[in-house]
């Protein structure tokens, strides 16, 4: 049986994964003033997340990220399925990085030290799409 997964999908497939798998597990069961703060960054952003109870949204958020990370790593998941939610999750914490103030030097896309956190989160964006591209274009080639 052949897995859908090339083994030039490996490395960023274990690398991403891992990080979003442990970032998943590490909110787990926060306490309150942390959710609170992770459901202000993200409902500042995105208004529709007011409300979602900051607990309940750190609660998803980490189920989230767990299921997300559990995607890339397991490889029986498609390359095209996890690529596709890997660029989806991490174009929602990069439309935090554009649109929280503070996040951007003045008229520019580099991060100030407190944007560096989210800035990063570029690489999931580039593997996500870089997964998706590939597969969608892997008999064509």
């Amino acid at each position: 049986m052949r897995l859908p997964i090339e083994p030039r999908h490996v490395a960023p497939r274990l690398a991403t994964g891992a990080f979003i798998l442990n970032s998943g597990l590490s909110k787990r069961g926060v306490d309150e003033e942390t959710a609170a703060q992770v459901h202000g960054m993200a409902k500042n952003t995105y208004p529709f997340l007011e409300k979602v109870q900051p607990a309940a949204f750190a609660r998803l958020f980490s189920a989230g990220e767990i299921t997300l990370g559990a995607a890339l790593l397991l490889p029986a998941v498609p390359t095209v399925v996890a690529g596709a939610g890997l660029a989806a999750f991490s174009s929602a914490l990069l439309g935090m990085y554009l649109r929280t103030p503070g996040m951007r030097e003045e008229g520019s896309l580099r991060p100030t030290q407190e944007g560096l956190a989210l800035a990063k989160d570029v690489w999931m964006l580039g593997v996500g799409v870089g997964f998706v591209v590939d597969e969608l274009t892997r008999d064509r080639c």
